[in-house]
């Protein structure tokens, strides 16, 4: 009887599950969304436990669309939207307020106060994060300061934090596993990355009482078995790393100095720098890639907030598509943007700028403008987000970059691709399978029981299915560029830094 690996992947508005084969090929594929909660302007939430039945739901049904039996899963990889921080009773399992997402900014003014009391270099040492609200910590610490007695029921034991992987595998073993891996943990703001265990003098700084924390392992191990609730046979849980690493794992990018981007709500780019930690000097993180066994392999990453999401508003909030699909047509529907800049910064710009005030702008408007123009801008602005991390990237890793694998839902998208290979001068190189994050934990999984034997092995499956080429010269690149600059500009000067 032919096995499977199956991968979980829950993302930022979607829960995904796919089947692969031993060749790394996907069997079947099933997916669910989930609603979005902003309850106030910069704050977004979802329910943890929609989260679960969506995850529950698709991981069934893509069983029954690859006509495939409990028996038939060899292991299960998960892969997560990092940093959303989940808190829950630990006899109970249930949550004490909803999820805070990772791109949440209610905590500006926590990052704020502790950046002028000095310890944002030392926060960065220890973990390789800039104190942003982005990360875990400061929406731990908000939760803990607004649900009544949270504080005393955390220091008691009684309740457990967890990042988004944390929480579907205690839900998977029937809260008999509260673990996370190295890749989430390294997102926290709580985990050293050099001695790689939670930091005393991080908790202390941050007020959270450890007994919360999950038990951190590797990426690629035997964790817990799931419990008899989902499956009728128990299914070893044996990959778990976050989204952008499993996603740079999933492009087999396991040499030093490879880089992957993946295009999904927002834009993350990942370097490979090998064994050895790169403490970032122009506003880049520097993050755990993948552990196995006891061999760590770090990354530089850069993320864009609002990548993909920025054709969303243009089809949901301003209506001049009707599906995600036609955002293309429309922006070929003009010859260029006509002077039209967008930048999406809707909830502060990300790397390298780490600017939570700045915010969403369309600049050059004429009376010629027309939607097409929009939607174009709307397109450049995810690739000269892009490009303005990976030449951060290129300066603190001192090498250039060779080539760019690419991933996520927006690389279908061949204008982009295309201009994004204008901007960046190197072959931006699209994989056969594009969900490259699922097949990250699925290889990871996969590792940990024997279904595949090593990296090498795993190689073998990546296939590119198209290289897109820079044809724009460099003088016009750098006029392109000159321009988007000013736009970046004026997104920083329009909110009131003093409220």
């Amino acid at each position: 009887m032919d096995k499977f690996i199956l991968a979980l992947d829950q993302g930022t508005t979607s829960s995904r599950a796919m089947l692969f084969t031993k060749e790394g090929t996907v069997k079947a594929t099933a997916q669910k969304t989930f609603q979005q909660h902003f309850p106030r302007p910069g704050w977004v939430e979802h329910d943890p436990n929609e989260i679960w039945a969506s995850q529950a739901s698709v991981a069934t049904e893509v069983m029954a669309r690859g006509n495939v039996d409990s028996s038939q899963i060899a292991a299960i990889g998960i892969t997560n939207q990092r940093e959303t921080t989940i808190i829950w009773e630990r006899k109970s399992g249930k949550p004490i307020m909803n999820a805070i997402v990772w791109q949440d900014r209610r905590t500006t003014g926590l990052c704020q106060k502790l950046k002028e009391k000095g310890l944002e270099a030392l926060i960065q040492q220890k973990t390789g994060l800039l104190l942003d609200p982005y990360f875990s910590a400061s929406k731990i610490r908000w939760i803990l300061d607004h649900i009544p007695g949270s504080i005393e029921r955390a220091a008691k034991g009684e309740l457990c934090f967890g990042t988004v992987d944390s929480w579907l595998v205690w839900k998977l073993t029937d809260g008999m596993a509260h673990i996370t891996d190295a890749t989430n943990a390294s997102r926290t703001m709580l985990f050293n990355i050099h001695t790689q265990a939670w930091d005393e003098e991080l908790l202390e700084i941050w007020g959270i009482p450890r007994e919360i924390l999950p038990s951190v392992h590797s990426c690629s191990e035997v964790y817990a078995r799931t419990s008899r609730s989902l499956f009728s046979t128990p299914i070893p849980i044996s990959g778990i790393a976050g989204d952008q690493q499993a996603a740079l794992f999933g492009q087999t990018c396991f040499k030093k100095g490879m880089v992957k981007t993946t295009y999904g709500t927002g834009c993350f780019m990942l370097m490979n720098t090998g064994t050895k930690p790169v403490i970032s000097k122009n506003k880049l993180l520097t993050t755990i890639a993948y552990k196995i066994g006891n061999k760590t392999t770090y990354a530089l990453e850069g993320s864009v907030f609002i990548g993909g999401a920025v054709v969303q508003w243009l089809r949901d909030s301003l209506g001049i598509i009707a599906t995600s699909s036609d955002v293309e047509r429309l922006a070929k529907s003009v010859v260029d943007n006509n002077g039209v800049y967008f930048v999406p910064a809707f909830t502060g710009l990300g790397a390298p700028y780490w600017d939570p005030f700045a915010r969403g702008l369309i600049l050059g408007l004429t009376r010629g403008t027309q939607a097409g123009h929009i939607a174009r801008a709307a397109l450049e602005g995810i690739a000269y987000q892009v490009t303005d991390v990976l030449t951060a990237m290129e300066g603190d890793a001192e090498m250039k970059i060779q080539e760019l694998r690419v991933d996520g839902g927006a690389v279908k998208n061949n204008l982009l691709m295309q201009f994004q290979a204008d901007l960046l001068g190197v072959p931006t190189i699209r994989s056969q399978i594009s969900e490259s994050t699922a097949l990250g934990s699925a290889f990871l999984a996969g590792l940990a029981v024997d279904f595949w034997k090593s990296e090498d092995e795993i190689a073998t499956y990546w296939k590119r299915e198209r290289e897109f080429i820079g044809t724009m010269g460099q003088e016009e690149i750098l006029k392109l560029r000159f321009k988007w600059g000013k736009a970046i500009v004026c997104a920083k000067l329009w909110e009131d830094r003093g409220e």
